[in-house]
């Protein structure tokens, strides 16, 4: 996927000028716009990674679920709505 790009110093050229060219041909051949639109794209997950994560999150509920029946731990809305009904401290 890597594209090189070369440029070697001219006799009598400045350091400015080949880098003057350097971005010229870099603006040329399209990768910074190719780079650019892809930065934050992820990729798509493989169907075992997905499989994977699936089964892991409904482990993770189902343990949750079962600690909160056995009293271990406080359902989120129950949480929630006691939170709410205690009146506010002055």
């Amino acid at each position: 996927m890597g594209i090189n790009i070369e440029i070697e110093k001219n006799s009598n050229e400045s350091n400015a000028s080949m880098l003057r060219r350097f971005t010229k041909k870099v603006q040329g051949s399209g990768i910074l716009p190719r780079v650019r639109s892809i930065r934050y794209s992820g990729r798509t997950l493989s169907p075992y990674k997905v499989k994977v994560q699936r089964l892991a999150s409904i482990a993770r509920k189902t343990e949750i679920e079962e600690l909160i029946r056995m009293g271990k731990m406080a359902d989120r809305n129950d949480a929630h709505n006691q939170q709410s009904r205690t009146p506010a401290k002055k």
